[in-house]
């Protein structure tokens, strides 16, 4: 991904929509901020999602899941505190031991 600043995305705008086309995206800053993002527009259809994850990933912005995600995460309730502790003194404990 490009980074571009304002003024030289408004001096150098038709070269940077020319290496739209080649699917490289520009991301527009101002003051080292992020502002915006300039990319091709794709054509909308199903694979679109897969084609921007692979970008992503190709670009450095992410990573790829390295195992499964485990489904019990999602219908096993979280943990929570016995019937005589206090939540409180669980999360000073955890800090003491540096959790």
């Amino acid at each position: 991904m490009k980074i571009s600043s304002i003024s030289e995305t408004k001096n150098n705008l038709s070269a940077l929509i020319d290496g739209l086309k080649g699917g490289a995206s520009v991301l527009i800053v101002d003051r080292g901020r992020p502002v915006a993002r300039l990319e091709a527009v794709g054509g909308g259809g199903e694979g679109d999602g897969r084609e921007r994850l692979s970008r992503l990933i190709r670009s450095g912005l992410v990573r790829p899941r390295r195992r499964e995600l485990d489904l019990a995460l999602f219908t096993n309730p979280p943990p929570g505190p016995g019937p005589r502790e206090s939540v409180v003194d669980a999360l000073i404990e955890e800090r003491r031991e540096g959790r």
